[in-house]
């Protein structure tokens, strides 16, 4: 007898990442990535990162290497409560859950919070990875929407109310992924009490707020509302991806369940990996090895913005981001990106079309471009390939219109 696999209901909302994808495309020779929200590997601290691996299995080798605490190792745990101080929260090391990167700690979030049929709320556009973390739950994305702040107050106030009522509003304040905007201090202060009004807690993703390049960005929404507030935090952009390490902070009535669920998912982070990225940061590492991450990425950021002033045709529209990693850029009437991609990859140039980070209503005409993991000339030479590319499609799209 053959045997059928029965597949689960949430399995069939399962879909694979459109980045992930892209980037197998781009392997090939040739190709300038612009896609892959990647890290530059010029930031990783290889000897620091060496150095710690030598002391931890030296000086713990039976603690580094044995099964560890599901809620993560508690110095790490201590340093992370006292890190978010300068973003004005005041956090218990007992409410830190260390995760296996915060992508994690989006998928604890869902398996606690979200119910098929219940509303979440999400910006528009988002994270492609929230809503591939949040999908197979089943909710109803609540598209808020946002302008070049982020989400609009009155969005909130007007989500659902009603049972099973909005479980929560999933946001990046901090150079936003893709559209790389900020958060100003007005507009935190206006959503959060929206969001008390509307009984519509936050879920705060926060990885890219330490790569600001002139000015940091105000205080976490998490500050002005601590109790209704869950806040996610990574150690990829700042040290290494390759880690897998993140944390979650949580109002202690939520927290036990959310240990519940990272028991159920992996028992724990990995202890070594933990107690390594402790001993490298534990003495003040990252107060002088970010800003050269910042450094770095500015330099790359004003060589995309000058690539785009020189090579895009007019009717682009974007702004230059502030901080964190992308350019998001909404192309001229006529124009599809995801339909440009396979001629822009044959070209040398991969982009992420953007329509993949809507919750409902995709806007074809935008495309995401990272800015970090090229040099400036590398840069200018894809930008300029892409606007090669876009005149060309906006010079076919007038002679083919009727």
């Amino acid at each position: 007898m053959t045997t059928v696999w029965t597949q689960a209901r949430r399995a069939t909302r399962m879909n694979p990442s459109i980045i992930r994808e892209i980037l197998k495309v781009t392997e090939k020779p040739g190709v300038l990535s612009m896609a892959g929200g990647l890290p530059s590997a010029d930031t990783f601290p290889v000897n620091e990162l060496k150095a710690a691996c030598d002391r931890v299995l030296s000086q713990a080798p039976r603690e580094a290497l044995q099964y560890a605490a599901s809620e993560g190792y508690a110095p790490l745990r201590e340093w992370v409560a006292a890190r978010v101080a300068s973003l004005g929260m005041t956090v218990k090391p007992d409410q830190v859950l260390i995760t296996s990167g915060s992508q994690q700690g989006l998928d604890l979030v869902g398996k606690i919070l979200c119910d098929a049929g219940a509303p979440v709320a999400v910006e528009t556009p988002t994270y492609l990875g929230a809503l591939q973390a949040f999908t197979p739950f089943e909710p109803i994305f609540a598209s808020l929407a946002s302008d070049d702040q982020g989400p609009r107050p009155e969005a909130i106030r007007a989500l659902p109310h009603d049972a099973p009522g909005t479980r929560f509003s999933y946001l990046l304040p901090n150079y936003q992924n893709p559209t790389g905007r900020v958060m100003g201090a007005q507009r935190r202060v206006d959503v959060v009490e929206a969001s008390r009004r509307a009984g519509v807690p936050i879920v705060e993703d926060n990885p890219y707020g330490d790569l600001w390049f002139d000015e940091p960005p105000p205080d976490a929404l998490s500050s002005l509302w601590p109790e209704g507030s869950l806040y996610l935090g990574s150690f990829s952009k700042v040290l290494t991806p390759g880690f897998r390490l993140g944390y979650l902070i949580a109002p202690p009535e939520l927290y036990p369940k959310l240990l519940q669920a990272k028991q159920a998912a992996d028992l724990h982070t990995p202890g070594f990996n933990q107690r390594v990225v402790h001993e490298v940061i534990r003495n003040g590492f990252l107060d002088s090895h970010i800003p050269t991450i910042r450094a770095l990425y500015k330099t790359n950021r004003d060589a995309m913005a000058a690539a785009l002033r020189d090579y895009l045709p007019p009717g682009c529209d974007y702004l230059s981001p502030k901080g964190g990693m992308f350019f998001w850029i909404r192309l001229p009437a006529g124009l599809d990106a995801m339909a440009l991609l396979p001629q822009a990859v044959e070209a040398g140039i991969a982009f992420v079309p953007g329509a993949a980070f809507y919750a409902h209503q995709p806007d074809p005409r935008t495309l995401r471009l990272s800015f970090v993991t090229l040099t400036p000339e590398l840069i200018r030479e894809g930008v300029e390939k892409l606007g090669r590319l876009l005149h060309e499609a906006l010079a076919l799209a007038v002679e083919t219109a009727p």
